[in-house]
C-alpha cells in the first residue's frame, strides 16, 4: 500500500491512546492527521507525552477543529458512549471507525444499557459493527467499517477457550475465569484505587458481583460454543503498571479425555504470528510479554485428570487495547497484521 492511511484519534490522553501514539508513530503506513482532546487544546502531544518527543509533532485540538471527516480511520480512546454519539457523521463521510470502548462490543442493546448505565445511541450501527478479535473474525473485519475492539479480560479468556469451545470438547456449564490486570487496565485518572499508596504492595479482587466484561466474554463465549455457557469470571488487580495474566479452568468432557489439547491447541493457533502456544507445562509471565502485541497460552492438566487449566498472559495496553486496534485497522485496510506490531517484549 503506497499512500499513507490518514489517521485520527479521538480522546488521546489516556494510556490506550499514548499506547496507539507510540504504535502508530512508527507504523510505515500511516501519516497522523489529528488528536483531539478538549481540556488539552493547543498543547504538542509530547509535551504531555515526552516519550513521543522526535516522533509526534501534533497538537492536540478539539474534535470540532480535528477535521475527523478527512481520515480513512478513526480510532475512538475515549469513556463509553464517545463513538457511537460521532459514528454516524464519520461513517457518512466515509471514514472507518475503531472504537477502544464498549459502544460497538455487546450486540445486545439491553445488556449494553445495564452494565453502562446509559441508552445506546445508534442500535443501527451497532448491527453492522464486528467485534475486533482478528484471530475469530478475521474475515468479517475485513469486510467491516465499525469494530469494536475487545476488552482486555475478554480477550485472554475467549482465545484462550476458543479451541476447545470450537471443538465442543470442555463442559460449559461452570467455566472459572481468573484474572490478573496491572492498574493502567483503570485507565488514566485520579482514583484512589489507584493511588500509589493504595495499590503498590497489594492484590486484591474486585468486581466479583458483577464486572461489565462479564457479558462481553460470555456473549463471545456463546457463539464459539453454539450454546448458552456458564462462566464464573472474577478479576484482580496486581501491584504492576501493566500485564495480564488469566488462568481458566474448564472440566474435559468424558469422550474427550483422550484429547491431545497440547496439538490442538498448537494446529489451532500455527499460523497467528500474535499467539504463542508455548512448550507443555510451561508458566507464562506477564514480562514476557510487556509493551508487546503477543499473547502467550499454555496448558496444564493436573494429574492427567478430567481438569485443564489454561494460563494467558498478554499485555493489557498493547493485545488488550492499542495492538489489537492497529491489528485491526491492518486488516480493514489490507496490510500485513504485523505491520507496526513486531515490537519485541521490554525486559527485565
Amino acid at each position: 500500500m503506497s499512500q499513507k492511511i490518514k489517521v485520527g484519534i479521538v480522546g488521546g490522553t489516556g494510556y490506550t491512546g499514548v499506547e496507539l501514539l507510540r504504535l502508530l508513530a512508527l507504523h510505515p503506513n500511516v501519516q497522523l492527521h489529528a488528536i483531539t482532546s478538549r481540556k488539552e487544546e493547543g498543547m504538542k502531544v509530547a509535551e504531555m507525552f515526552p516519550n513521543l518527543r522526535g516522533k509526534v509533532d501534533l497538537a492536540f485540538s478539539t474534535p470540532e477543529n480535528a477535521a475527523l471527516t478527512e481520515c480513512d480511520v478513526v480510532f475512538f480512546a475515549t469513556p463509553h458512549g464517545v463513538a457511537m454519539a460521532q459514528a454516524q457523521e464519520l461513517l457518512d463521510a466515509g471514514v472507518k471507525v475503531i472504537d477502544l470502548a464498549a459502544d460497538f462490543r455487546l450486540q445486545d442493546t439491553a445488556v449494553f444499557e445495564k452494565w453502562y448505565k446509559m441508552p445506546h445511541g445508534c442500535p443501527d450501527i451497532l448491527k453492522q459493527s464486528t467485534y475486533g478479535l482478528v484471530e475469530i473474525n478475521r474475515e468479517k473485519i475485513a469486510q467491516s467499517k465499525v469494530i469494536g475492539n475487545p476488552g482486555c479480560y475478554p480477550t485472554t479468556v475467549i482465545l484462550g477457550l476458543a479451541p476447545v469451545l470450537e471443538k465442543r470438547l470442555v463442559e460449559i456449564d461452570h467455566i472459572v475465569a481468573d484474572c490478573k490486570s496491572g492498574v493502567s487496565g483503570a485507565g488514566r485518572k485520579a482514583e484512589v484505587g489507584t493511588l500509589f499508596s493504595e495499590a503498590s504492595d497489594n492484590f486484591k479482587a474486585y468486581g466479583v458481583s458483577g464486572h461489565r466484561h462479564h457479558p462481553e466474554i460470555s456473549e463471545q463465549l456463546s457463539k464459539l460454543a453454539g450454546a448458552e455457557v456458564g462462566l464464573l469470571f472474577v478479576p484482580h488487580l496486581v501491584p504492576m503498571i501493566r500485564g495480564m495474566l488469566s488462568t481458566i479452568y474448564v472440566k474435559i468432557k468424558p469422550d474427550a479425555l483422550a484429547t491431545d489439547f497440547q496439538k490442538l491447541y498448537e494446529e489451532r493457533y500455527a499460523n497467528e504470528q500474535f499467539i504463542d502456544v508455548m512448550p507443555a507445562g510451561s508458566l507464562p509471565e506477564t514480562r514476557s510479554v510487556r509493551a508487546s502485541n503477543q499473547l502467550r497460552i499454555a496448558l496444564h492438566r493436573p494429574g492427567n485428570g478430567d481438569t485443564l487449566v489454561i494460563v494467558v498472559v498478554q499485555d493489557n495496553l498493547v493485545k488488550g487495547a492499542a495492538g489489537q486496534a492497529v491489528q485491526n485497522m491492518n486488516v480493514l485496510f489490507g496490510l500485513a497484521e504485523n505491520t507496526g506490531l513486531n515490537h519485541v517484549a521490554v525486559l527485565p
